[in-house]
């Protein structure tokens, strides 16, 4: 699967994703409340958003008293991030599978990763970069897709590798093939232990009453069976 794909998907798809993203359900009253409530009082603390999208993460946690940077593939999604936060923060375009050369050793307290790891086929490099720039006893926050969910969803019949999946989104106006990598719940959690960390909380989310009142639906499906996953670890 070519990164270039990912890009274009993300640099398509950046203006209405900005557009949507305050209140499009799974992200504003899913995702985004369930992660950061992994992320204890982000006041003075320095923080790594890795994939911030158009900056959505950092606009929050900077204006709870974080410093943030924030890294993306997408240059669109850097030109929204840096937009909506207006001259707060600082971003950048990069790729989570290179190293991260802009940063230092032990810079962060916290690295947060939201639904972007399952474009990442091997998930080693990124993990020993997060490990990198994290300070000792640094929190790394990701959320991904659930591993049960996306094996029932793709109707994948080998459980057990790590498989390129695609799919079409049409929540953002015009119809995009994703192209992503399905994974099983091992390869979720044994390449943050062979990288240095130690598991803190691993969070399977519910949805927050505000999602309801726009997609009754999902609600009511993802408080019986989850769509996404959180996990939090500690740099040891």
């Amino acid at each position: 699967m070519s990164k270039e794909k990912i890009k274009q998907t993300y640099d398509v798809l950046a203006e209405r994703y900005n557009a949507l993203i305050d209140h499009k359900p799974h992200n504003a009253y899913y995702d985004r409340p369930n992660t950061l409530g992994l992320i204890e009082n982000p006041k003075g603390k320095q923080v790594l958003d890795a994939a911030c999208g158009p900056g959505k993460y950092a606009e929050i946690l900077l204006l709870e008293g974080a410093n943030v940077v924030g890294l993306d593939i997408s240059p669109e999604m850097i030109k929204h991030a840096k937009e909506r936060n207006k001259g707060a923060g600082t971003f950048f375009v990069h790729d989570l599978e290179h190293p991260f050369h802009q940063l230092e050793n032990d810079t962060f307290d916290v690295v947060v990763c939201a639904l972007a790891m399952h474009y990442i086929e091997n998930w080693d490099h990124t993990l020993q970069e997060f490990y990198r720039v994290l300070k000792p006893n640094g929190k790394l926050v990701i959320s991904i897709e659930h591993p049960f969910f996306e094996y029932t969803y793709f109707k994948s019949q080998r459980y057990f590798e790590v498989e390129p999946v695609s799919c079409t989104w049409n929540g953002f106006g015009v119809p995009v093939e994703v192209h992503s990598f399905r994974r099983s719940l091992q390869e979720c959690i044994n390449p943050l232990l062979t990288n240095g960390f130690m598991i803190d909380k691993i969070l399977e989310p519910k949805p927050v009453p505000e999602f309801e009142k726009l997609d009754p639906k999902h609600f009511k499906e993802l408080n019986e069976f989850p769509a996404f996953m959180c996990i939090r670890a500690v740099k040891r």
